[in-house]
């Protein structure tokens, strides 16, 4: 058979040449067409425009508020998730089918719902609020309510990055740590993490991006107060509502760079730390 022949019956799906084009139709459409309409509009803002944006401090708080919280849930989120992957990956028990099907619950609800739930629970008359307010600790209508929301619709995301990687990886490796002296969190930080870093990045970095534009589950906990708990996707809605079509631009300009420097360098992270460990 010739090698062109050969070439041809690789795989099922067609040619690299009509896969490549299709594959960047589709992005072009989805993904870059309408963010670079975006881009294009908040250009004719000029510098005054986008210097009126960025120096007003209530954008500037909710840009904070937005990007810190994503980050600390993501973070959460990340380390909650490796274990709870650990768990479902290693450990048999009763009830492990339920707990891997939670684990998806917060894709199929609505974030309306949740943060309708969220705020039910950390309310000041609620079921956990009534017991949290009594010794100082305020939940819903703060920072910490959106962290929390935040964290229940980004866990999923670090839980599915890092299961199959452990999943994957075999424990013939521990046991040879194990053998030759290694204790436990010896053979964890040695032998486990290693590998499941690019994993956690990855569970990190989706978790992070869900967060910074999340609205739904978050404007019912938040409370929504300028310059204490409004996030920056509810502040770009009220500058719509507002006819303010330059300023709600202008908010998601800066949202969309951020979230863009961070990703990327998330992910060149994740990469360079993947070549290492191939190496």
């Amino acid at each position: 058979m010739s090698a062109l022949g050969h070439r041809r019956r690789a795989g099922p799906l067609p040619g690299f040449g009509l896969t490549l084009g299709l594959s960047l139709t589709w992005l072009a459409l989805i993904v870059l067409l309408p963010l670079s309409a975006l881009v294009i509009r908040a250009g004719g803002l000029g510098l005054d425009g986008w210097w009126q944006i960025i120096a007003e401090p209530r954008v500037q708080a909710a840009l904070k508020l937005s990007f810190g919280t994503a980050l600390a849930a993501a973070a959460f989120n990340a380390f909650a998730g490796t274990v709870i992957a650990w768990v479902l990956v290693r450990y048999r028990f009763p009830g492990r089918s339920f707990a891997d099907a939670i684990v998806d619950l917060p894709f199929a609800l609505p974030t309306a719902v949740a943060g309708i739930a969220l705020t039910a629970l950390y309310a000041g008359n609620g079921w956990i609020g009534q017991w949290l307010e009594p010794v100082g600790l305020k939940v819903a209508y703060t920072p910490l309510g959106i962290v929390i929301a935040l964290m229940f619709v980004g866990l999923p995301f670090a839980v599915r990055t890092v299961q199959p990687v452990l999943e994957a990886l075999h424990r013939e490796h521990e046991e040879a740590a194990a053998s030759l002296g290694a204790g436990r969190f010896t053979t964890f930080r040695k032998v486990l993490l290693p590998q499941l870093l690019p994993a956690m990045l990855t569970g990190f970095s989706l978790a992070f991006a869900r967060g910074v534009g999340e609205y739904g589950s978050v404007i019912f906990i938040a409370g929504n107060l300028p310059r204490v708990s409004e996030i920056a996707p509810l502040l770009i809605v009220i500058r719509l509502e507002e006819f303010d079509y330059n300023g709600a631009t202008g908010i998601a300009v800066l949202m969309l760079a951020v979230s863009f420097v961070v990703l990327l360098s998330l992910n060149l992270l994740e990469r360079r730390l993947a070549r290492g460990q191939g190496n």
